[in-house]
């Protein structure tokens, strides 16, 4: 055993290669790792506006995003107009953008985003037309909410950055779709939606309904948000139980809502007992007011 703590041997592993032998020439310089040579100018975060009516979602894709190094969210809008006044103020990296919102909706601002930073598309809103119309329009890419993980949708947000394309496997249907058919896609856009900057009326939902069924379910999401008071279910919570009622999956529902599945488990635990019911089409039932007599009561 040699006297030198520092002197390789014959049988020295590769990984040693860095430290100086015997055999090893006076004026070959020595090769260090390179953590040893840290970059002195760092490249600054990748910086991002997020753009969405929903504050449960801004604030998960807030915490989401703030806590990578690399990414920093600069702002939060909360429609297409003051994602784009925003945009404008800030020049950020990227922009991520919602489809439906009130007022200006993101169809509509995206022609104007995109002339500032690359926009990919987040949103619930799985339309066909949609997603072609915001292709065209020059999204650089489409995420479906509930699928896709926390860790792909930062690998989404960089690789737009870059002008790589990502979409979630709805929006790749859609794509596909439109080579099969050879699909325009704009005129086959809900009537209002992307209109608001022109005509100043924002998107109203479903051109078909009339105004009795507009009233009708309006009146019903009163009740049902009235009747939910009563619950007594904490904010995550009603948010959790409307996505059940959408027909969303534990896995699903953790993405969505940036949790861990059993914590999704934990709330549905909880929800149940609060809706004194055992089974998903219980709760939805009691949620929804169609339940059955004597379900949803203690």
């Amino acid at each position: 055993m040699p006297d030198d703590p520092f002197h390789v041997s014959q049988h020295s592993s590769s990984g040693a290669a860095s430290l100086r032998s015997e055999h090893t020439p006076a004026h070959v310089p020595i090769p260090l790792p390179a953590a040893a040579f840290p970059d002195p100018f760092p490249s600054p975060p990748l910086r991002v506006v997020v753009a969405d009516d929903n504050p449960v979602v801004r604030a998960g894709l807030t915490v989401l995003l703030g806590g990578r190094e690399d990414i920093q969210v600069v702002a939060e809008a909360t429609d297409g107009r003051q994602a784009v006044q925003l945009a404008q103020q800030h020049r950020p990296d990227v922009v991520l953008l919602d489809v439906r919102m009130p007022g200006v909706d993101g169809i509509s601002a995206l022609p104007y985003l995109v002339q500032i930073a690359p926009v990919m598309m987040l949103t619930y809103s799985r339309e066909n037309e949609i997603v072609r119309e915001a292709l065209r329009l020059g999204a650089g890419g489409y995420l479906v909410h509930g699928e896709f993980t926390a860790d792909q949708l930062v690998h989404a947000v960089r690789d737009v950055k870059e002008g790589r394309a990502h979409f979630t496997a709805t929006a790749a249907g859609a794509l596909l779709a439109q080579v099969r058919e050879g699909a325009t896609g704009r005129d086959s856009l809900p009537e209002g939606l992307g209109q608001v900057f022109a005509t100043g009326v924002p998107y109203a939902g479903n051109p078909q309904q009339t105004p009795s069924q507009t009233q009708s379910r309006m009146a019903q999401s009163s009740e049902r948000s009235h009747n939910h008071t009563g619950f007594g279910l904490s904010s995550r919570e009603v948010e959790i139980m409307d996505l059940i009622a959408s027909g969303m999956n534990n896995q699903q529902i953790a993405a969505t809502c940036f949790i861990s599945e059993k914590t999704v488990k934990n709330h549905i635990n909880r929800i149940f007992a609060k809706l004194h019911t055992a089974s998903r089409s219980e709760a939805i039932a009691v949620w929804l007011g169609t339940a059955r007599p004597g379900v949803g009561h203690a």
